[in-house]
This record gives C-alpha cells, sequence and structure tokens, in this order.
C-alpha cells in the first residue's frame, strides 16, 4: 500500500478524568489527576499550576504575566509548581509553562486538545476511505453550543452536515457518534476523520444523506445518557430540519462513548433503530454492572428486539482491551434472548479499527 505523508495541526483532546480510563488497566494516581492548573480566587487572585516533578526550572508566560515583570514560581513537595498573579481584572488571557527552557501550554486547561498536534500519514488505494480527495463534494463540520439542562451548564457537539444542505429543505436522519475516554467532541472529526469518510461514502453512493452528530462524552456515562436523551436529541429535533423518530436515530461510540450507548439504549430501548457499540463493554470484574445489566436486559429485550434494526458490537481482535469485556457482556444479551450482530478485525483498542468500523456502520443506516 503506498502512503502518502502529511504533516498536520489539528485538535484532539487530551483532558483526563476518571472517563478517560474506562476500558484501560489500573494505573498508579499522580498529583496531576485533580489538579486545577489555573485558580481563581475570591479575592480576584489567579493561581496557575502544573505538575512537572522532575523540572529544574518553571516559569509562567503570556499575557496574565505583567509587562516587563516575572512571576516566582513556587515547587511543593509533590512536584506541582504554582505562580499566583494578582489583580488580572475580567477579559480573556493566553498562558503558558516555560518547562526548563521548554514553552508548554497547559496540559489541564479544559481547551488542551486544541493545542494537540496530529500527524497524518494519508494512503491511498483501499484505505483511501478517509482522505480528503479533491473531486468530491465535502460536507460542513460546525460547532454548536446548547445549553445542558443535565449538567446545567453550556455544552459543545460537533455537527456534520452532507455537501449542499444549506441549498436543500428536506428532513434527514441523524446519526450520533460518541468518542472515547480522554478525548473531547473533536475527536470524530479529527483523528477519527469522520466528516471525509462520510464525504466519501456519500459522493460513492454508498450511505444515505444524514446529519452526523459528534457530542461530548467527558462526563459519567450514565450522565451522558442523560444528556443525550434530555437535551442533545432535543435540540438538535427542534433546530435541525430531522426526522423524530427511531427508525431515523442511529448511535454508534467507542470505548467510553460504547459504555455510553449501552447506557443510552438500555435507558431507552425504543429510541434507536441502528446501534453499534466499538469496542466496549461492561467491566468483566464489576458485578454489580452485570447484575444492574442482568435484570435491566430482561425488561427491555422485547422492546429492543422490535426497535433495533441493527445491533452490532464490533471489536478489534483479541489485542483489543477491550475485548474480554464485550465478550463476557454478550453473554448476558444472550441469557436474555437479545438479537445482535458481531464482528471484529485486527488493530486492537485503536481509531484504525474505529474509522473501519464507521466505514462499515455508515452505509447500514436507514437503508
Amino acid at each position: 500500500m503506498k502512503l502518502i505523508k502529511s504533516y498536520t495541526f489539528l485538535f484532539i483532546a487530551l483532558f483526563v478524568s476518571q472517563a478517560a480510563f474506562a476500558q484501560f488497566p489500573n494505573r498508579q494516581p499522580t498529583p496531576n489527576d485533580n489538579l486545577k492548573s489555573a485558580e481563581i480566587m475570591d479575592d480576584g487572585t489567579v493561581v496557575f499550576r502544573i505538575y512537572a516533578p522532575n523540572s529544574k526550572e518553571v516559569a509562567l508566560g503570556g499575557e496574565v504575566v505583567p509587562w516587563g515583570q516575572k512571576i516566582e514560581g513556587k515547587r511543593a513537595e509533590n512536584g506541582v509548581w504554582s505562580f499566583t498573579v494578582p489583580n488580572l481584572g475580567t477579559g480573556t488571557y493566553r498562558y503558558h509553562f516555560v518547562v526548563d527552557g521548554v514553552k508548554v501550554f497547559d496540559p489541564k486547561a479544559p481547551n488542551a486538545y486544541e493545542t494537540t498536534a496530529l500527524l497524518d500519514i494519508l494512503p491511498t488505494g483501499e484505505e483511501s476511505f478517509f482522505a480528503m480527495r479533491k473531486e468530491v463534494p465535502h460536507g460542513a463540520i460546525s460547532s454548536i453550543f446548547y445549553y445542558s439542562s443535565t449538567t446545567e451548564s453550556m455544552r459543545r457537539m460537533q455537527i456534520w452536515t452532507p455537501p449542499f444542505y444549506n441549498s436543500k429543505n428536506h428532513k434527514l436522519p441523524v446519526f450520533y457518534l460518541i468518542h472515547g475516554g480522554g478525548d473531547s467532541d473533536l475527536a470524530w472529526p479529527t483523528v477519527g476523520r469522520a466528516g471525509f469518510i462520510m464525504d466519501n461514502l456519500l459522493a460513492e453512493g454508498k450511505t444515505k444523506e444524514m446529519i452526523v452528530v459528534m457530542p461530548d462524552g467527558g462526563m459519567d456515562t450514565k450522565l451522558f445518557a442523560k444528556d443525550l436523551i434530555n437535551d442533545i436529541i432535543p435540540f438538535i429535533e427542534s433546530n435541525y430540519n430531522v426526522f423524530q423518530d427511531a427508525d431515523h436515530r442511529a448511535l454508534a461510540g467507542l470505548s467510553m462513548g460504547g459504555l455510553e450507548v449501552l447506557d443510552s439504549f438500555m435507558a431507552e430501548p425504543d429510541m434507536f433503530a441502528y446501534i453499534n457499540v466499538m469496542s466496549s463493554g461492561w467491566f468483566s470484574d464489576n458485578e454489580e454492572m452485570y447484575k444492574n445489566g442482568d435484570v435491566r436486559l430482561a425488561e427491555i429485550a422485547e422492546t429492543l428486539n422490535k426497535t433495533a434494526k441493527i445491533l452490532l458490537f464490533t471489536q478489534g481482535g483479541p489485542e483489543d482491551i477491550a475485548y474480554k469485556n464485550g465478550m463476557e457482556m454478550l453473554k448476558v444479551f444472550d441469557k436474555n434472548g437479545i438479537k445482535y450482530e458481531t464482528s471484529e478485525m485486527p488493530g486492537g483498542h485503536t481509531w484504525h479499527v474505529w474509522r473501519h468500523d464507521l466505514v462499515n456502520f455508515a452505509p447500514k443506516l436507514f437503508q
């Protein structure tokens, strides 16, 4: 396979939360896990912090530092450096750290993913399904903000609309596509290349026109399910010209996002006709998950089997770190007579697998 290399700076999420490790082995916690990197105090002082335990010199830079001044840092025994800036005042400020002479953007900032570099190695031939092709009409990906009554906060999602969407006036189905732990709503449009995949499938006549909604799933999985059902879906159906029934809704997610897919369709088994759980499953050592899941599946089996035209579980082969979780969970689905399909491919717990999952799942939707 011939490869075309390009080096492009795009944005993916690197914020860390407990959910980020949903499918990963246990790790040793550090002071960085719950670090508040920029904290506004009651008196208007702002304290900036970065975890750099092995660094000899750390400085604070950017517009938060008054012109011509230097803010002295203090290193705590746990390896956290802190910098106190008084009286910043209202406004928006850029800032960074300099760690042993290297400029470092705050890795704990809510928008840290917007300064992350992404390397593209784009293929030709049969693997070019995710390449940006000059001969293909391209849809638009928009950043949309909405108020979540679930979290009582403003939240963001990315929405792909097909080429020439604004010049048409017909209803479309909606595909809700969720990222994994440690990423954000920017993951599928960037490293997942969802927009280009949909552009190419549509140009080749392999998929129906639809809207693809890529929400921010970086929260507790059950809380996200509530946000999806109570806030995201109503927002989309109130602001876009879309169908509002199960036959015209699809749902997919990977890893942690797969758990959010499970929580969502198990909470509302009659809301989605097309479902794909990618590289995910209940934790094999979590008895409560299995007990509660067994009870709920028994309650919804008849409804789910009637509503879901496709219930698909995909894996990246035995090397996928979620493989055991997924296989053990499906035994409970079998016990309760849930109809489903499975597929797997080599590649493990990686975007290589999930891009293939998307290109294989999207053509099956809304047929």
